[in-house]
């Protein structure tokens, strides 16, 4: 068992470090404030190769892997957690293309995806269906040589800036077999953002909530070119990118302690330094251990997705590690705003930010709940088992 990483891994990590010092921390605070998307960071992940790590090198990608997107995401994250989801968006619309698509649709779309002239977004969740994502009502009708598209989609990330969207619709009857997966031009006649969302974190990225009005598809972009196989293709990207939620909480939860930890060898308190006050020491000794721990969480669960590993009968090692290390970024968030007491509730301060971003991971890519039943439906099947 290797636990080194490579001299490529390094490198990616040290490019993406540069990246986060130079280019997303200085504005971390104004698009918090603003809620614009950051071309300048999509920019520099594009220059820097960041963009198709998660896409084979004959699909147009690097072919790096899920690993390395990981120490990508984590490093941009300690600073600005939006940053880190934009190397997940890199990710999420394009690999149901990856998993589903002819050798014709994963050349008309991945290619410019990897090298950043497209951007993406992915619509599965709606109105009334969230983690219950079989019981989607969106629906594609066949009419001659296209599909008529109507329905809608909400908490849609990077919708606002996507040139194509990868849609979830039912093209047959009810439950997980009915529904199938298209790429949709955004800018189609029909395709409406009805708004964006006023969101609690991660505002650099927008939601956006859209509608689809007999928006005509071209029947050539249905994903593989059969029906009923979409909701195969939203499960196995979920499944091989959770490792990517987990590495942003990581990241966050790095730019937590870095942060807090600096702040208390400088404040004085009692004539001493906070950090020299062994309630604090063991505080962030505490905290130590659970990134260290969820680290090693992610990082494994990244590997086994880079070893063809994300099917349903590994799908609780993905979930274990996505759920430990988006609550362990909450509770790292938590402790380091508590130690600067007051001054790390204000905004004066990253952490206050870094705690609202932080609630998010809970919640996307399947939330902490929806991971517990994949965790303990693998221990009733005996796929996970103790003794």
């Amino acid at each position: 068992m290797e636990f080194e990483l490579s001299e490529e891994h390094r490198l990616i990590k040290d490019t993406a470090r540069r990246i986060a010092k130079d280019v997303v921390a200085p504005r971390a605070k104004e698009l918090d404030e603003t809620c614009e998307y950051p071309h300048d960071y999509f920019e520099a992940f594009k220059q820097a190769g960041l963009l198709g790590m998660a896409l084979p090198e004959e699909m147009g990608g690097t072919g790096n892997g899920i690993l390395p997107l990981c120490l990508a995401i984590e490093e941009v994250a300690k600073y600005e957690c939006g940053a880190g989801l934009m190397l997940v968006l890199s990710g999420l619309p394009t690999r149901p293309i990856m998993f589903g698509g002819t050798p014709e649709q994963q050349q008309q779309w991945l290619p410019a995806a990897a090298n950043g002239d497209l951007k993406g977004a992915f619509c599965l969740t709606e109105p009334d269906a969230g983690s219950d994502a079989a019981s989607l009502k969106t629906r594609a009708v066949r009419d001659g040589d296209d599909y008529v598209l109507n329905g809608n989609k909400v908490y849609i990330s990077g919708g606002t800036v996507a040139d194509f969207l990868t849609v979830f619709a039912r093209t047959g009857g009810e439950g997980a077999k009915g529904i199938s997966a298209f790429v949709v031009d955004a800018k189609s006649p029909g395709v409406v953002i009805d708004r964006t969302d006023d969101k609690m974190g991660v505002r650099s990225v927008p939601t956006a909530h859209f509608s689809f009005q007999d928006v005509r598809v071209p029947a050539s972009n249905l994903l593989g070119g059969e029906e009923g196989k979409g909701f195969n293709h939203a499960m196995l990207t979920l499944n091989s990118l959770r490792p990517t939620v987990g590495a942003r909480g990581i990241g966050l939860a790095e730019g937590c302690i870095s942060y807090a930890l600096d702040w208390a060898r400088e404040r004085k308190v009692f004539g001493d330094a906070v950090i020299d006050l062994q309630a604090i020491q063991f505080m962030f000794a505490e905290m130590a251990i659970q990134v260290e721990a969820a680290r090693n969480l992610v990082y494994k669960a990244a590997w086994l997705v880079d070893q063809g590993k994300f099917g349903r009968e590994n799908a609780h090692h993905l979930s274990i590690a996505k759920a430990y290390a988006t609550e362990m970024a909450n509770k790292v968030a938590f402790d380091s705003l508590q130690v600067l007491g007051a001054q790390g509730y204000m905004k004066d301060h990253p952490l206050e930010r870094h705690y609202r971003d932080a609630r998010q991971l809970m919640i996307v890519e399947g939330t902490s709940q929806v991971q517990r039943v994949v965790i303990s439906r693998a221990m009733q099947d005996r796929a996970l088992v103790y003794g």
